[in-house]
């Protein structure tokens, strides 16, 4: 599903919506470039969870954990990851395979370990249509 976005309210509104249809044991990978709306997303998502605090990205403890919503909530920000087996070192497995909601950004950069079944969720800008515009395509893997 392809869906557009003019501004930053429909991206968290997306997101939201996404948070209130997850369930236990899902797992989004969330890719885009910097400054695309990735924290916005990731913020909508939560509050569609019922994560009522501050939502920013983990970029460098690597994974935040919110208990306050319906499900646990797993984010992970793996920018700065060199390799994917440090993923392992942090917990990796025990998140995602585990009971809550985990979404990772930058997921591109450890496909190797991502499970079988995700959802991915891929930001990107369209200058042609407006400095605003992303183009927000979601796909079920």
């Amino acid at each position: 599903m392809i869906y557009d976005s003019f501004c930053s309210e429909d991206t968290f509104e997306l997101g939201k919506r996404i948070g209130e249809e997850a369930t236990e044991g899902s797992v989004y990978t969330l890719v885009g470039d910097l400054g695309v709306g990735k924290t916005v997303f990731t913020q909508g998502l939560a509050a569609g969870l019922g994560i009522t605090e501050a939502v920013n990205s983990p970029t460098f403890t690597i994974v935040q954990v919110y208990d306050e919503g319906r499900l646990p909530f797993y984010h992970f920000d793996v920018y700065r990851i060199g390799d994917s087996e440090e993923m392992y070192e942090v917990g990796y497995e025990e998140y995602v395979y585990g009971d809550g909601v985990s979404l990772i950004e930058w997921a591109n950069l450890i496909e190797d370990i991502l499970p079988t079944h995700y959802t991915s969720v891929l930001i990107e800008k369209d200058l042609d249509r407006g400095f605003d515009y992303r183009r927000i395509t979601i796909e079920e893997i």
